[in-house]
């Protein structure tokens, strides 16, 4: 009886003792952070409190495949988890280095005669922007004929020039880009500043121009000039802005007002280009006894005779000066060798600032 009791639990599995279990239930699940979750069969399982609990010990047969195979499985939910968070994440950080600001922002438009994107920057593009909103101003005195350019600002027909190329005008007449005339009417003039603003008479839906920031100007900048030298109607040139703030003294009355005179009177030699002062030093002329000294904007764009009262632009299309002054060298013969790179032209800031006086007539 002794044996058969002692052969009988042969009969069944043995199961040698258990370890003690662990202080938490392996069907629940065990939150190590906000929106982190690691099941206890799979993974990392942070430590319990207390005192480490002994090593257990492996139990036989089946359960520790079962085990295994249940926390590999586990294990690649928390992958799949764990990736798809951090797709998003990568979602998230690709949108913020994209758009930083979180939404995306349209690049600024500028209104008027901008150069469009395909041809900004360059000299052509800048030209065949700008080009419609550049005339040429004939202007008819007792003492002859002046020619100088302008630049349009309204689309009704207001353009700025230079006060030398139309002072003392009986009749103005002016040429737009496409050839058709207009007469025109002065405004106002500011002499001090060289300044002045006709009307063009029964105009409409012209093409104005943009005026820009020359405080914005740095040495070096890239500008293109329009006008029509030697009545040469729309003549670009291009150069650098090579000097700010130069101070400029140019002669304000009638009779040596740097005009571009092409016939009759006694006025200076249309060929020693715009009377002027730099440095006490008179080029190009006697600028007579009643003068005027601005700050001006030098360039080497190519200027000449005809030119005064045009645009000076920057590479945006925005026109950021009007051309007033030039020097050109004479020989002995009295003609002249153009243009030597020495340009200057009057801030459009002085322009806009002017432009109410110029409205109410000015000192006209």
């Amino acid at each position: 009886m002794t044996d058969f009791q002692e052969q009988q639990p042969q009969q069944q599995p043995y199961h040698p003792p258990q370890p003690p279990r662990p202080p938490y239930e392996p069907t629940q699940p065990i939150s190590t952070g906000p929106g982190t979750t690691v099941w206890p069969s799979g993974g990392h399982v942070p430590p319990p409190a207390g005192p480490p609990l002994a090593s257990p010990v492996p139990a036989p047969g089946p359960s520790p495949r079962r085990r295994a195979r249940r926390g590999v499985g586990l294990m690649a939910v928390v992958a799949i988890a764990a990736a798809a968070v951090g797709g998003g994440t990568a979602t998230l950080v690709q949108h913020l280095v994209s758009d930083p600001a979180g939404v995306s922002a349209s690049a600024p438009v500028v209104s008027g005669t901008n150069v469009s994107s395909g041809s900004k920057g360059t000299v052509a593009g800048v030209a065949e922007a700008v080009s419609p909103s550049i005339v040429e101003i004939s202007a008819t005195s007792n003492a002859g004929k002046s020619t100088g350019s302008g630049v349009i600002i309204t689309s009704d027909g207001e353009i700025i020039t230079n006060n030398h190329v139309i002072s003392g005008a009986t009749s103005v007449t002016v040429q737009l880009s496409d050839g058709k005339t207009y007469q025109a009417e002065v405004v106002g003039t500011d002499a001090d500043k060289d300044l002045a603003l006709i009307k063009l008479q029964g105009a409409s839906g012209l093409k104005a121009a943009t005026l820009g920031d020359s405080s914005k100007l740095r040495v070096g900048d890239e500008v293109v000039a329009i006008g029509s030298p030697e009545g040469l109607t729309g003549t670009v040139t291009s150069g650098i802005v090579s000097a700010l703030d130069r101070d400029v003294t140019v002669a304000k009355d009638e009779g040596g007002g740097g005009q571009e005179q092409q016939q009759g009177g006694q006025q200076w030699d249309p060929r020693q280009g715009w009377p002027f002062e730099f440095g006490g030093q008179q080029f190009n002329g006697d600028t007579g006894s009643s003068k005027t000294t601005y700050k001006a904007i030098q360039t080497d764009a190519s200027l000449n005779p005809g030119n005064s009262g045009g645009a000076l632009i920057n590479m945006n299309g925005e026109i950021v000066g009007i051309n007033s002054a030039m020097y050109s060298p004479s020989s002995s013969s009295g003609s002249t060798a153009g243009s030597v790179g020495l340009g200057f032209a009057i801030p459009v800031d002085t322009v806009k600032a002017d432009l109410n006086t110029l409205r109410a007539g000015g000192d006209s």
